[in-house]
């Protein structure tokens, strides 16, 4: 019997501490991970490859999380609709509310353990945790 395709999961922060943290975490737990350093960049791997879910810091330069939620979910595209995970040292109710917002599905404050991480995936991807 094949073995199940792994569900891929793009990280999109500038931080290559962060986006490494999030791969190892992610790849041990059974993903498939790619990465991007900000918002545009985001958009293209999206076209060319559509992940099962997003896993976005807010403040990046070029375009940030928010916004390339955004204009994401005005998209009329199959993507538009891929969950995100909105991950930010942002802590404030009123920072939560604008991932929201913008269309993340939750919203967690760095950091986060890996086991929180993969549990927020496995929710999110619809996979057995």
């Amino acid at each position: 019997m094949a073995e199940p395709a792994r569900k891929r999961i793009l990280v999109v922060d500038d931080a290559s501490l962060v986006r490494m943290y999030y791969r190892e975490a992610l790849e041990a737990a059974g993903y498939e991970v790619d990465e991007a350093l900000n918002g545009l960049e985001a958009m293209e791997r999206l076209l060319s490859a559509p992940p099962a879910l997003l896993i976005v810091d807010v403040n990046m330069p070029q375009m940030d999380g928010l916004t390339f939620l955004k204009v994401l979910r005005r998209q009329e595209l199959p993507i538009s609709g891929t969950p995100a995970l909105v991950i930010s040292t942002e802590a404030k109710p009123q920072d939560r509310e604008a991932a929201r917002a913008a269309g993340a599905n939750y919203y967690l404050v760095k950091p986060v353990r890996p086991e929180v991480l993969t549990a927020y995936a496995a929710l999110l991807t619809g996979r057995a945790a």
